[in-house]
């Protein structure tokens, strides 16, 4: 089954993308911050990612290929022409990724960069365009080899030149608009559609205007790097205080029986009504009755040196709680994966049963 996901990161305002097919993944332009959120959505998923692919160098964030590459095995590729070092592959226009059944097709766009490409899916309904071209606009052209005249030629000789219905998605969007289409755009685009040339182009490229981009310093430096740090040293280790995993939600989860070796050092914090304690699940030994309707106004209750656990029946109410947590600072708080049904599943120790 084909697999379709748009992610988004809100401080570089970059779209990332995972395709997938028969269990294999590849991620278009990741974010190294988000390597995290990626992992999980893959894990959650069972794909095994193959492929970080980057449509450019980019100015704006640091890649994630590195730090995927080094906790998932993936494999790094980008264009040749880009400059970058430490890839596992360099693409050249024309080339095909495969993943599953399908494939893209690597098409070179420079202009924004030298090493600027678009992949296109096989069915020719779906495109990334990364910089090239964004929605109704296009990648600025004033630094890193940047040529209005390569863009242009770029956009209307391997973009325009898709089927009219194909799914456009650009690297970034400001506005929050998530897709256009080759029709779209050839007729709408205001700097690349309806009657422009090329002149209308480069004097339009000419007085843009924008800034200095605030990070190119750091990220083009880290990016030739395929977005290993200097040092080469990885972020810091997962929290340490007990085997967690991360939930695509934004959750630490843990599951029963690393609770259960851990809970002397953790604070249990069960959400339930006070009647659920006693029902047929029990409760779990040492736990601390905080049903959800007070965890506001109790919170003080809770030790700030100890880690906590929440839990509750199913794990659902229990997640509520632990992102109320976290909104209130603490930093160290983990959901019980499948709550009191997983915790009796596995044949845990509890209290208050009435079975």
């Amino acid at each position: 089954m084909f697999i379709f996901r748009q992610l988004y990161d809100a401080t570089s305002s970059t779209y990332t993308y995972l395709l997938a097919d028969e269990g294999q993944a590849v991620l278009i332009d990741p974010v190294f911050e988000q390597a995290r959120r990626d992992a999980a959505l893959l894990r959650e998923l069972d794909l095994r990612l193959l492929y970080t692919l980057d449509t450019h160098v980019h100015a704006d964030h640091v890649t994630a290929a590195w730090l995927l590459q080094r906790r998932l095995g993936s494999r790094i590729a980008l264009s040749a022409a880009s400059g970058a070092q430490g890839a596992d592959r360099l693409l050249q226009h024309g080339d095909r990724v495969s993943f599953g059944r399908r494939h893209l097709e690597v098409r070179a766009t420079p202009g924004h960069t030298d090493g600027c490409v678009s992949y296109v899916l096989d069915d020719q309904q779906m495109a990334f365009t990364g910089d090239t071209l964004l929605i109704r606009g296009c990648g600025r052209t004033d630094f890193q080899q940047g040529s209005a005249e390569r863009l242009f030629r770029s956009v209307h000789g391997q973009l325009f030149t898709l089927p009219a219905g194909c799914l456009l998605y650009p690297g970034h969007d400001y506005r929050g608009i998530t897709a256009s289409s080759v029709a779209e755009e050839r007729r709408h685009n205001p700097r690349l559609g309806g009657e422009a040339d090329l002149g209308d182009f480069t004097g339009y490229m000419q007085h843009l205007g924008l800034p200095h981009p605030k990070l190119i310093d750091q990220a083009v430096p880290a990016n030739l790097r395929c977005g290993r740090p200097a040092d080469g040293a990885l972020p810091p280790p997962e929290p340490g205080w007990a085997p967690l995993a991360y939930t695509f939600a934004g959750l630490w989860e843990i599951e029963p029986d690393a609770l259960a070796e851990s809970a002397a050092r953790v604070q249990i914090v069960d959400v339930r009504e006070a009647a659920e304690r006693n029902d047929a699940l029990g409760h779990i030994p040492g736990s601390l009755a905080l049903p959800m309707a007070e965890l506001e106004a109790r919170r003080a209750e809770l030790a700030t040196d100890r880690p906590i656990v929440t839990v509750c029946r199913s794990g659902t109410r229990s997640a509520q709680a632990c992102l109320l947590l976290q909104r209130a600072g603490h930093t160290r708080v983990a959901n019980l994966s499948g709550g009191m049904l997983r915790w009796r599943a596995q044949a845990r120790a509890v209290h208050g049963e009435t079975a």
